[in-house]
């Protein structure tokens, strides 16, 4: 389960945003999760739940916002959101795609006090 380590890193990131900022406490923290992250965000939610006890984030809570995959054709130049993993144009069928977006996961927001 990576996720605990993720869980782990993400605090240590909040921690240290916290402290540069002079914060006393982490009220919400916001992500993005690509869906071909490879991070489950339910099992991450949870590794997040028992890590944060003790830290600045021992009452945050986690938001996470799934990120569909955005791709762009290369046949036909359009760029798509595709809402499963079927790696197929939308607008014209073809398989030759660069994904643009979809694929990590990132810190967005830090609501701190």
């Amino acid at each position: 389960m990576h996720e605990l380590s993720i869980a782990q890193n993400l605090l240590t990131l909040c921690e240290q945003n916290a402290e540069k900022n002079g914060a006393k406490k982490v009220n919400e923290i916001i992500i993005k999760i690509g869906r071909l992250s490879g991070v489950e965000p339910h099992y991450l939610q949870s590794a997040f739940d028992v890590c944060k006890a003790g830290s600045i984030c021992d009452s945050a809570k986690l938001t996470i916002n799934l990120q569909n995959i955005i791709i762009k054709c290369k046949s036909c130049n359009k760029e798509n959101e595709l809402d499963k993993n079927e790696f197929l144009c939308p607008n014209c069928g073809s398989n030759e795609l660069d994904v643009i977006d979809g694929e990590d996961m990132m810190l967005m927001q830090l609501k701190m006090e």
